[in-house]
């Protein structure tokens, strides 16, 4: 059953849309050009050195694309992997916190919640971070529980390099906080649990072989072909640095401290950081009052509870705290709660399978209105929104708020009455879904058993996941390019000519698509900022970037320039030429 959702949300949503302006197309280009490269230590972006993240999920696009081929698709079989990967992993681990419901509930839970169902529509790492995170915590507990039972050090050392494997890979993903959360979840638990004096039972030095096999190559290659470079005056940086300034104090360091440079990021507020933490978990969310207070009830010794109860209460506690307070004391972005994730899915899943009960509560009070709520509002704009929308730009709909844009979610701020009008389809479909989520579950809760009650639901939730994919499709011209690099490679390949130029008309981020659909290089003005900006300072930087002189002169030339740009009006009448494509607030102009 859980392959069948995976298959169902994960495969089924691999096709479309295309990829997204910004990380998700700027992390495959930068795959992609490693594959041509040949160049796996040193990532590159538009012929640029680009340090910001470390190289694993490059690594395994790169590979995927060797393999299917330079498609979008085939980049993104990482990621379902990775969250097939980690629903069978909180499935193992919840098997052996709550047995065989409890685990199966949580990898349910994970596969049908809204937050990693919509941070798998594009490329990051973090689903890879809570893979990773689930199978460090799985190898400490099986590690401590062999050198608990007194047996030899030697038993207990495959869980122990196990754990070290893990460790560098979430190194390799995610940076230094890949290390922090798995051994501060260690050193918390034993603290708590005082079992700090069984690490002198552990082979903790297989371990840390492992963990340095792992992770410290890459490393050593990255720091010592990248070297340290003079750095130019007034630019807030050391008068020398190279990959081992930026990558590890700036990349970490100073992000943690908001010091970086640039600052090109958003912060959330505290108190919304832990709101989103709610929202990613919906609609099973509903079912914390109860989770909370069956874990409370397990560690306060009100209730007589196995070791293995204890156990999972403690674990799960400190890997969600772990991660949340962390984050409430650093820099963070509204999706930075996902490796807690996992461990409020195990939680949802033991008081599931146990507390029927509490949960058949919590459905009434907290669910049932909660789903009403959301497919009322979705039903009536379904029905409400005006139909005259057929064939009209989704961006001409659409009230910018470019101050949301740092935050990843910030264009469905954009959404006018007028717009959802194009979604409507979806809207139905979510209405439908919430339906099943609330109403129809609990009828089933009530009449039934509370097994089809939960299965219901999940349900529900798949058909409110794919609505959401559809809705992101319809979405896509407004945050991808696809459209626009398809119609440049159209006219090349209508009328090939020697020297064509493709330019975006700002930073890269704009029209980042643009480098991984064409495979060609991009030009940009006024560009020299954010992303490309550090590393287009080293000497064998491609001179991609253009002011408005050179742009002039580049329009005038003999060559033909294809030109992106968001104002349209503004470059036709300043620099001539004619439209080529339009899509989702962008026009792409051509000179010849």
């Amino acid at each position: 059953m859980l392959v069948l959702v995976w298959l169902v949300l994960q495969v089924g949503g691999m096709f479309s849309p295309g990829l997204l302006d910004d990380v998700d197309s700027v992390y495959l280009e930068v795959a992609r050009e490693m594959l041509h490269r040949h160049d796996y230590v040193t990532p590159y972006v538009d012929g640029i050195r680009f340090f910001d993240k470390p190289p694993l999920m490059y690594w395994l696009a790169a590979g995927s694309m060797r393999v299917f081929g330079e498609h979008d698709w085939a980049a993104r079989i990482p990621i379902a992997l990775a969250m097939l990967g980690l629903m069978f992993a909180v499935y193992g681990l919840g098997r052996r916190f709550y047995g065989e419901r409890g685990g199966f509930y949580g990898a349910l839970i994970l596969a049908t919640a809204l937050g990693l169902y919509l941070y798998t529509r594009f490329f990051i790492p973090d689903v890879l971070i809570c893979l990773w995170m689930t199978l460090g915590v799985w190898f400490f507990l099986r590690a401590l529980d062999e050198a608990g039972e007194g047996r030899s050090r030697a038993s207990g050392v495959r869980y122990v390099a196990a754990f070290g494997v893990t460790l560098g890979l979430n190194l390799l993903t995610k940076g230094l906080i890949g290390i922090v959360f798995p051994l501060g979840f260690v050193a918390v638990y034993l603290v708590v649990t005082r079992q700090v004096r069984l690490l002198g039972r552990m082979r903790l030095w297989e371990g840390a072989l492992t963990f340095v096999v792992v992770a410290v190559p890459w490393h050593v290659m990255a720091w010592l072909r990248n070297p340290p470079i003079a750095m130019g005056p007034g630019l807030e940086l050391p008068a020398r640095a190279g990959w081992g300034w930026f990558y590890l104090y700036n990349e970490h360091v100073a992000r943690f401290l908001g010091k970086r440079v640039p600052h090109d990021y958003g912060n959330t507020p505290v108190w919304l950081f832990w709101v989103y933490a709610l929202v990613w978990m919906m609609p099973w969310a509903a079912f914390l009052p109860a989770a909370i207070g069956w874990v409370r009830r397990q560690l306060g010794h009100h209730v007589p509870v196995t070791v293995r109860a204890r156990e999972a209460a403690l674990a799960v506690v400190i890997w969600a705290g772990v991660v949340m307070v962390f984050f409430s004391v650093s820099n963070r972005q509204e999706y930075y709660s996902l490796p807690a994730l996992p461990a409020l899915a195990l939680m949802l899943g033991g008081v599931l399978a146990v507390n029927e009960a509490a949960v058949r509560r919590c459905h009434a009070w907290v669910l049932l209105p909660m789903a009403l709520v959301v497919g009322g509002v979705c039903g009536w704009f379904a029905v409400m929104a005006p139909g005259d929308v057929a064939g009209v730009d989704l961006s001409g709909l659409l009230v910018s708020h470019p101050q949301m844009y740092n935050v990843s979610l910030g264009h469905l701020f954009d959404l006018t009455g007028r717009a959802m009008g194009i979604f409507r389809g979806p809207l139905a479909a979510v209405a439908l879904g919430m339906l099943v989520v609330g109403p129809v579950s609990f009828v089933v809760r009530r009449r039934g058993t509370d097994e089809a009650a939960n299965l219901t639901l999940a349900g529900g939730m798949v058909l409110v996941l794919l609505a959401a994919h559809v809705a992101l499709v319809r979405f896509n011209p407004i945050l991808g390019s696809k459209g626009l690099a398809e119609a440049i490679v159209e006219a090349q390949r209508n009328d090939p000519r020697a020297g064509d130029l493709i330019v975006v008309d700002g930073e890269m981020t704009s029209g980042s698509t643009l480098l991984f659909y064409t495979g060609e290089p991009v030009h940009l003005v006024n560009g020299r900022v954010n992303g490309p900006w550090y590393g287009s300072m080293w000497a064998d930087a491609p001179p991609v970037f253009e002011d408005e002189d050179s742009l002039k002169r580049l329009w005038a030339g003999a060559g033909r320039v294809f030109l992106m740009t968001y104002d349209a009006g503004g470059r036709e009448r300043e620099l001539g030429g004619r439209v080529l494509a339009s899509a989702g607030g962008k026009t792409v102009l051509v000179n010849r």
